[in-house]
């Protein structure tokens, strides 16, 4: 068993109204059942995601966060903007996002982005997995997966990592309930991640700084799923979810 994880060279600097299809495709010899990794920062700039804090108006909830916090009240009212509910404001600004998506800053970004300018994830991260998907494979005659990858931390951990922020053609998680283990016994709970999974492996090549790998194919893994898939699959439900439970029930006591 084995698969291979191939960056895609020679990417130019992404902008607005950019074919990521098309770049990719003309950059790649794509075969069936690859999956097409792509961080989502290429694909929020194709997108044109990007905003400057000129013009926006903090409200005073922006504006009492900020005093315990680094970040300018335009800044942190930008990320309310995009967000549900904020679950913690200091020392850190962990939201949930529109679309379900919890992570620090509403993955608000100024890396990676010339000037005074922010970047945003995509609106819809699935939707965009889907458009890209769909041309590949118009393009290609291949049946592929895509993957939309964002670097997020982790709770108990120092350090980031890879994760799935949308897909097209891939479940996110492997369901092992019902198979045995090595001694017979019936597994009950195990779910495996297998986009965050990709999205980690993949992020090894994608590289933090200026490595400019911003596509990577792994190939090797027979994922791909002819069923309508989405990232929120595997989204905890506020029901489920006993860290946020917590985290809400420590925000509205203090």
């Amino acid at each position: 068993m084995k698969f291979e994880a191939i960056a895609v060279e020679n990417i130019p600097l992404i902008k607005k109204g950019d074919d990521i299809a098309q770049i990719i495709c003309e950059r790649s010899d794509i075969l069936d059942d690859d999956i097409i990794v792509i961080a989502s920062t290429i694909v929020g700039k194709a997108e044109g995601m990007t905003f400057t804090l000129e013009g926006i108006v903090p409200s005073a909830k922006a504006i009492e966060i900020s005093k315990n916090s680094k970040f300018s009240p335009n800044f942190i009212q930008a990320v309310l903007d995009r967000s549900n509910d904020c679950l913690i404001s200091s020392p850190i600004l962990l939201v949930e996002m529109k679309n379900g998506h919890t992570c620090i800053n509403a993955g608000i970004d100024e890396s990676n982005v010339e000037g005074a300018v922010f970047l945003e994830l995509p609106e819809d991260p699935d939707m965009s997995a889907e458009s890209i998907g769909k041309k590949i494979e118009i393009a290609t005659g291949m049946r592929i997966s895509v993957i939309i990858t964002d670097t997020n931390g982790r709770a108990f951990k120092i350090g980031q990592t890879g994760v799935a922020v949308g897909v097209y053609r891939l479940h996110p998680l492997k369901d092992w309930r019902g198979q045995k283990d090595l001694f017979g016994k019936e597994l009950k709970i195990t779910e495996e991640s297998v986009a965050d999974e990709i999205a980690g492996a993949a992020n090894l090549l994608m590289g933090e700084g200026n490595g400019g790998y911003p596509i990577v194919i792994v190939r090797g893994l027979k994922l791909r799923s002819d069923d309508d898939t989405s990232v929120k699959e595997m989204y905890r439900s506020d029901r489920e979810d006993l860290i946020k439970k917590s985290l809400k029930y420590l925000r509205d006591k203090a």
